[in-house]
């Protein structure tokens, strides 16, 4: 059996989490898809942030506004003011019509009112990488002062999470990878990072062996299929991130 060379990061976050709050269920990265996360039972949800025209952190997956909200244009292009009058619901479903794009600091509030860990995911606009990256750091140390233990922040942009290690260094960090690179354990030691956050589809039992025994640990996304979320779970990974929070109890790995 292969030696464990390094100890292993502390790790307080739940074996599952749901993505953007909600999976699919309500409008995803606004406060309503978090608390319908929460309310089947998930404690840790994953969500992302990026900064407004005056730099203000909000909570928006895409680099443009058209997807998920009643907006148009680059997503850093109007200040917050602009940005809260819009409609981040009436896509998804006349349900949530009105619902709006909320602060990263509202998210912070509700999540630690209620005990929610986060994954705060940096997705800067491309341009700003690296203001990004230090601005949600500062703001995620100042949000979750003398909180019993930090979000994990991730990011698929190296520079952004480089920005994070050198502004907050504190914060536990993770790096996201839709594929392998063969210099992946060197990035993750470059950026001080605790765990790797990788796509499901090119996870193996291998690369999570590894991982463990270099002292990382491992996140992946975005598993749907109970029966994947189980394969995977036997490999020990660690947090496993997925939409079918109707599907897959929150409560599902708690014996594994």
């Amino acid at each position: 059996m292969a030696h464990s060379s390094r100890p292993l990061p502390p790790w307080p976050y739940p074996r599952l989490c749901a993505h953007r709050g909600a999976g699919k269920l309500a409008p995803e990265n606004t406060l309503t898809a978090m608390r319908v996360g929460h309310a089947h039972g998930y404690a840790m949800v994953e969500f992302d942030v990026k900064l407004t025209a005056d730099n203000v952190a909000f909570l928006l997956h895409d680099a443009t506004l058209e997807r998920t909200s009643s907006g148009r244009g680059r997503a850093d292009a109007l200040p917050w003011r602009e940005l809260s009058r819009l409609d981040a619901g009436g896509w998804h479903s006349a349900k949530y019509a009105g619902e709006m794009l909320p602060t990263f600091a509202a998210i912070a509030r509700w999540a630690r009112a209620h005990g929610v860990a986060c994954n705060v995911e940096i997705k800067p606009t491309p341009g700003r990488e690296r203001e990004t990256g230090a601005a949600v750091g500062l703001d995620t140390l100042a949000l979750w002062r003398d909180a019993e233990f930090l979000p994990l922040m991730s990011s698929f942009a190296e520079e952004s999470l480089d920005a994070c290690r050198l502004a907050a260094p504190a914060l536990p960090r993770a790096l996201c990878v839709e594929e392998l690179p063969a210099d992946w354990l060197a990035r993750l030691r470059h950026l001080e990072c605790v765990a790797l956050d990788a796509d499901h589809q090119i996870l193996t039992r291998e690369v999570v062996d590894t991982a463990h025994r270099e002292g990382y640990r491992v996140c992946t996304w975005t598993v749907n299929d109970p029966a994947r979320v189980a394969e995977v779970a036997a490999w020990g990974v660690d947090t496993i991130i997925t939409d079918a929070i109707d599907v897959i109890p929150a409560n599902a790995l708690d014996a594994a």
